[in-house]
């Protein structure tokens, strides 16, 4: 443990970010299980839905830092994919 106060304040800063961090990917799992549960039911527009609401998702996370932007634009990418087929 840090004997330096502004240290200390550094440590308790980090973990409210790092529990942050971790709720919002956990989020964004779950709104990527939706997307794919949705296209294997073959409901379309749950699927459009879904995939709408898990992209504004992925890029929030990119603007606030907690993903990168290439990776939230790879994941959008794949959700698209998924829900193209399910639509077609």
């Amino acid at each position: 443990m840090a004997n330096i106060k502004s240290q200390k304040k550094r440590n308790i800063q980090n973990e409210k970010r790092h529990q942050r961090n971790v709720a919002t990917k956990s989020a964004l799992k779950t709104s990527t299980k939706r997307v794919q549960t949705a296209a294997a039911s073959g409901d379309a527009e749950a699927v459009t839905t879904a995939q709408r609401e898990a992209a504004r998702a992925l890029d929030k996370a990119a603007s606030r830092g907690i993903l990168h932007k290439k990776t939230a634009a790879r994941r959008k990418s794949r959700l698209a994919k998924t829900a193209n087929a399910a639509s077609a």
